[in-house]
């Protein structure tokens, strides 16, 4: 194996998504805990090899294991090592961002996200600057990510959002994303606070999916936000999660990423990673490699037809790539 970690062999492990490992290898330091989106309340880690960067859950009953390799550590599979890498530092949540969740807690019921059935909290404005501040003296901090459910409804996170924004803006010289629910005047008010870019999450561009798994939300309210915020905070700097194993087809997502391209939104195409909390609620197939490679090409081919370049985001998901098989960085 000449590299440690390809596309190929990251869309392997991205399929499996976990892998059991040796509490000795693993300081708390290195483990992160999610706190929204269908992973929350899961334990996990970053390997990284060149510019290939993974992340995957802690689970003893995985088909992969990481044991020391070389001068790091290898991903064993039947006994045979499958990529190799090191174990990387997460600042708050990923490396080189401070990732933060303001609120752990959701008024919506979307069906593949555990969220609304976790008892969680919503930080305060001092704790979330704290926060960052850790960040910056564990290593460096590229950029200052906010994500957050919708504690009370979307206008009242909105708002929050945009004070944390404005203080965070006044404090810290870095790139800030946002990634919440849109309002009508979300786009502009996060934008004049001094957000850099912003995501408003799709879920899925299959309506009839969309429709059952979250029954609370509309999908053309959501479109309709992601087009005019390309007009307010430019292209590059708007992306949207798609998540990928909720029972769409092939064509579907042909489709819609080119429909999210032409309007000058970077699709991030997410591995749904189904949650104990929500078994019996709904049926959920983790992609196959294969179906991750080729997904991620027609999402590239997109890309590079609409004039869009990943490499130019600057926070949240599409810098990180540890969930997903990204254009541009890892294709």
């Amino acid at each position: 194996m000449e590299e440690g970690l390809t596309a190929e062999t990251k869309a392997l492990l991205i399929s499996i998504g976990s892998a059991d490992m040796d509490s000795t290898l693993l300081p708390a330091d290195l483990k992160t805990v999610a706190t929204a989106g269908p992973g929350a309340g899961g334990t996990s880690f970053f390997i990284r090899s060149g510019t290939h960067r993974v992340r995957l859950s802690l689970k003893k009953e995985s088909p992969l294991k990481v044991i020391p390799w070389r001068e790091g550590v290898g991903v064993e599979r039947d006994g045979h090592i499958i990529a190799y890498g090191t174990l990387e530092l997460p600042l708050c949540h990923c490396p080189e961002q401070a990732y933060i969740t303001v609120s752990e807690r959701c008024i919506y019921n979307c069906k593949f996200c555990p969220v609304p059935l976790l008892d969680g909290r919503i930080k305060t404005i001092d704790e979330i600057t704290a926060l960052v501040d850790a960040a910056v003296t564990r290593g460096t901090v590229k950029a200052i990510s906010l994500t957050s459910g919708v504690s009370e409804s979307p206008e009242k996170e909105a708002q929050y959002m945009v004070k944390i924004v404005r203080h965070l803006r006044e404090r810290y010289d870095l790139p800030i994303g946002v990634s919440i629910y849109p309002t009508p005047t979300s786009t502009e008010d996060l934008y004049a606070a001094g957000a850099a870019e912003i995501k408003y999450n799709v879920e899925t561009m299959d309506p009839s999916i969309f429709d059952r798994v979250c029954p609370e939300l509309s999908l053309d309210k959501i479109l309709l936000a992601l087009k005019g915020a390309v007009k307010i905070f430019g292209r590059n700097h708007v992306s949207s999660n798609f998540i990928i194993g909720l029972g769409e087809s092939d064509a579907c997502v042909l489709e819609g990423v080119e429909t999210l391209a032409s309007m000058g939104v970077i699709p991030n195409l997410r591995p749904i990673s189904p949650h104990p909390l929500r078994k019996g609620e709904i049926v959920v197939e983790r992609p196959s490699p294969e179906r991750l490679l080729k997904l991620t090409g027609i999402n590239k081919a997109a890309l590079d037809r609409h004039g869009l370049d990943v490499m130019k985001a600057q926070t949240m998901c599409l810098p990180c790539t540890g969930c997903d098989l990204t254009p541009h960085r890892d294709l």
